[in-house]
């Protein structure tokens, strides 16, 4: 169709060939690269955000590809406008240009032009592929077209074509139409109305595009991103209730722990939670102290693998039968048996680690027993060494696990210092307990257990953390 101008103003001048090819190269060059990148990205589907970034990929490639097609389109020339046929008088559809696929920019964008005065109308083939219409039959007419638009669409359409003939405005807008095999398709129109020499419209010509592909691509990115958006505040929501059920179930993460001494107090005790550098990594770590009915305290750490509202309230619970056993009277070493026990009956399968600890002041003895957990470190005289340790498996590794216990007597002066494995997350090279036995001389010099909770919090509480732990002091004061 010859390119119609407004009597109003004069045609633009089109651009070199030279340009346009340049442009075509440039588009290709960059379809390569974002198609590299997306190629890259692996995602099965579980993870909103990766949905949401294939997602976008997909859409710049596809408007990519049309550009390039555009480019093409306008490199090669326009396509020839069709004028109606007779019906019977059979034409076959244009042939798709070398490599154009079945679908491609070429099939997707047609033209049309409908003359006022002699009430003809002249379409490109494209437009009869578009609308699913026999190419053989007459173009339909300004009247005849909206028998193919959704019908809730009508309206748009009637508007449009009234601005534009009535009103001299151009048609920028989209319609639905319902094709003979009952498939919806989206089609976008622009078009201009041509003036005579009387200065009234003569015909209106159009460009018709179908922009169904570009409109599913742009409705999966919206719905990830919607998708992504609610999964990040579901996160943030786990997150809070997981912060506040640790922080309910855990005592002071600062400070000394106060226990109800009936007497001079035979220990003096600081813990400390330090959390991971990521934010939404709260785990099932827990540290406690807790002053026994017979005047023994228990000492103990542990945690469960994992993190999130689930992990936290399956340590709120396994914390909770350990007090409650521990003030029955249970040792150490038993009462590590039935809380493997106790995980090996839960519905959701579970595997954590714990070290727990009697200590009676009476006779300063500490007996202990662990579950798969680093040994509790002893401080005596300036330097530091780890306890032997009692055989113990993981808790909910194996049915009706046995766990040995062990026996130490303490001094005045001693300092003992439990702590979960993720304490030295992010450290290569050296292990946790090495560093920790290397701040032997700070905690000889420590006034009170808190000093040295604070000197492990400033060598272990960086920013380059990868889980979050619990720090115990316990110092033998008499």
């Amino acid at each position: 169709m010859p390119s119609p101008v407004s009597a109003d103003r004069s045609a633009a001048q089109p651009p070199g060939r030279g340009s346009v090819e340049a442009l075509i190269t440039q588009t290709r060059r960059l379809k390569g690269d974002v198609d590299a990148v997306r190629r890259d990205t692996r995602s099965d589907g579980s993870d909103p955000e990766e949905r949401w970034q294939r997602a976008l990929y997909d859409l710049a490639l596809y408007q990519l590809d049309d550009l390039d097609g555009h480019l093409a389109q306008l490199r090669d020339g326009p396509e020839p406008v069709r004028a109606a046929t007779p019906a019977g008088s059979p034409v076959a559809p244009p042939a798709p240009a070398p490599g154009a696929p079945r679908g491609s920019l070429l099939s997707r964008v047609g033209s049309a032009e409908w003359n006022l005065l002699t009430d003809e109308a002249n379409w490109s083939g494209e437009l009869y592929q578009i609308l699913g219409l026999d190419p053989a039959g007459p173009a339909l007419t300004l009247d005849e077209l909206p028998s193919v638009i959704l019908a809730e669409d009508r309206p748009k359409l009637t508007t449009m074509v009234t601005d534009c003939l009535v009103d001299g405005r151009p048609i920028d807008g989209e319609f639905r139409v319902v094709r003979p095999d009952g498939s919806v398709r989206t089609v976008h129109m622009m078009g201009e109305p041509v003036l005579g020499a009387d200065g009234g419209t003569a015909s209106m010509w159009a460009v018709l595009r179908d922009v169904s592909e570009l409109r599913r691509h742009r409705r999966e990115v919206s719905e990830t991103r919607d998708s992504l958006q609610l999964h990040r505040r579901q996160e943030q929501t786990e997150h809070r209730l997981a912060v506040e059920l640790q922080e309910a179930v855990l005592p002071p993460w600062r400070g000394s722990l106060r226990l109800p001494h009936r007497g001079a107090p035979a220990l003096d005790l600081a813990a400390h939670y330090l959390p991971a550098a990521t934010n939404a990594l709260v785990g099932g770590d827990w540290y406690d102290a807790l002053e026994l009915a017979d005047g023994a305290t228990l000492l103990s750490v542990g945690g469960l693998t994992g993190h999130g509202v689930a992990v936290t309230s399956g340590m709120a619970m396994l914390l909770g039968a350990v007090r409650g056993m521990a003030m029955a009277g249970t040792q150490p070493g038993q009462l590590l048996s039935m809380i493997n026990q106790l995980l090996d009956a839960t519905v959701q399968p579970a595997l954590g680690s714990a070290v727990c600890c009697r200590y009676r002041p009476e006779t300063r003895t500490l007996t202990w027993a662990r579950a798969g957990h680093p040994a509790p470190l002893l401080y005596r005289d300036g330097t530091g060494r780890t306890l032997d340790a009692p055989d113990g498996v993981l808790l909910g590794a194996t049915t009706g696990a046995a766990y040995g216990q062990a026996e130490v007597t303490l001094e005045p002066g001693d300092l003992l210092l439990l702590h979960t494995d993720g304490l030295a997350s992010g450290h290569a090279g050296v292990t946790a307990v090495d560093r920790l036995l290397d701040l032997a001389a700070r905690f000889g010099a420590a006034r009170a257990a808190q000093d040295c909770v604070r000197a492990v919090v400033e060598e272990f509480g960086g920013a380059e953390r990868e889980d979050d732990a619990c720090v115990l002091v316990a110092r033998v004061t008499a």
